[in-house]
């Protein structure tokens, strides 16, 4: 996981988690995905696919302590890229094992339907259409542990902290 290579789908500021998660979303993972901002870019969730990567402005996944980051995990988003990015967002990203990262000026340097490439361990990003690069403090050891096992939640299943959840034995 750690060097990953995806399409950009890119979005501005504030996206908050009643847009990536509406409150009015059905229950299973996949109706809950399908909502995912289905306010702001109606449609968008049938069009991701595995392995895109969401290119944003600042303060993304503002809001509520839901859990949003699944609905992009289980559209295959590979990562989120922003400005910015709310700490309980970012939280909550990590322990669902999506990488989430901010990395200053990332929104004005990629367009749709760019390639992205990221590297996790070495701390780069490159737009692979411009050659334009990036460079940040890559991810500590254990974080790249966590996200590379599914998240926080999978690694204390696996260590017998917890059970899993039910149907996932």
């Amino acid at each position: 996981m750690q060097v990953l290579r995806g399409r950009v789908w890119k979005f501005g500021d504030d996206i908050n988690t009643d847009l990536i998660q509406p409150s009015v979303a059905a229950k299973t993972p996949e109706e809950r995905a399908a909502a995912c901002f289905s306010a702001n870019r109606p449609g968008w969730s049938s069009r991701v696919q595995r392995g895109d990567m969401l290119i944003a402005g600042r303060n993304f996944g503002t809001g509520s302590s839901r859990p949003a980051a699944g609905n992009l995990i289980t559209l295959g988003v590979a990562c989120v890229i922003a400005e910015s990015i709310n700490g309980l967002f970012l939280r909550n990203s990590i322990n669902l094992g999506l990488p989430a990262l901010s990395i200053p000026g990332v929104a004005d340097a990629f367009d749709e339907p760019d390639l992205a490439e990221l590297d996790l361990t070495a701390g780069q990003l490159r737009n692979l259409r411009s050659g334009q690069e990036f460079s940040f403090s890559p991810l500590p050891k254990m974080v790249l542990d966590v996200l590379e096992q599914g998240g926080l939640m999978a690694v204390m299943v696996k260590r017998g902290y917890i059970d899993p959840p039910p149907g996932r034995a």
